[in-house]
C-alpha cells in the first residue's frame, strides 16, 4: 500500500491547468465592483439588478456564446432593459403602479451601464458604409445588403471597432434605399 502522504504528493505533481483563458469584459467587471458597493449602501433595487445581469453572463458562459467583449454585456443589458420595459407596460395595464415603477427604476440601471460602454457613433458608420458603398460602384459588382455588410465588417473598414451589427445593418438599408 502506498502511504497517504506520499499519494497527496503524488496529487500535486499532477494537476494540469487550461492555458486557453479569456479575458473579462472591463464592463462586467465594473458591475461585480458596483454590486460589492451596493450590497454596502443597502441599494435594494441595483443590487437586484446587477445580481440578475451577473446571472445571465454565468448562464451566458455555459453555453456556446460566452461573454467576452463590452459588446456582449451591452447587447445583454439592451435585451434585459426591453424585457423590463416590456413587464412595466404589462403591470400598468393591469393597474400595478407599484410594479411598474420597480421596473421603471430597474431600466433606468440598467440604461446607466449601457451609457457606460463606448460605440462608435453614426456619423463614423454613415461615412464608413457609404465609402464602401462608392468603391463597390467603382468595382461594378452588383450591390446587396449582405455583400455591403461584409465589405464594412473587414478588419480594414470597422472590423475590431465596437459597433452594433443591427445599428450598421440599419444604416447601410438606409444609405442604399437613398442612393439609386
Amino acid at each position: 500500500m502506498i502511504p497517504r502522504s506520499m499519494l497527496r504528493a503524488s496529487r500535486l505533481c499532477c494537476r494540469c491547468y487550461a492555458t486557453n483563458t479569456t479575458t473579462t469584459p472591463p464592463m462586467l467587471l465594473k458591475i461585480r465592483k458596483d454590486m460589492k458597493t451596493a450590497m454596502q449602501n443597502k441599494d435594494s433595487n441595483r443590487l437586484s439588478v446587477l445580481r440578475a445581469l451577473l446571472t445571465q453572463t454565468l448562464n451566458a458562459s455555459k453555453t456556446s456564446n460566452p461573454i467576452n467583449t463590452d459588446m456582449q454585456m451591452l447587447a445583454l443589458l439592451r435585451k434585459s432593459a426591453s424585457a423590463s420595459r416590456a413587464a412595466s407596460e404589462e403591470f400598468k395595464g393591469a393597474g400595478r403602479a407599484d410594479l411598474a415603477e420597480k421596473e421603471d427604476l430597474q431600466i433606468k440601471i440598467m440604461e446607466e451601464y449601457a451609457g457606460g460602454v463606448e460605440t462608435v457613433g453614426e456619423e463614423e458608420i454613415r461615412a464608413a458604409v457609404k465609402e464602401v458603398l462608392v468603391q463597390m460602384k467603382t468595382e461594378g459588382t452588383k450591390i446587396q445588403v449582405g455583400d455591403l455588410l461584409k465589405m464594412v465588417f473587414a478588419p480594414e473598414v470597422l472590423g475590431e471597432k465596437p459597433v452594433e451589427k443591427g445599428d450598421v445593418a440599419k444604416i447601410a438599408r438606409q444609405i442604399m434605399a437613398e442612393t439609386p
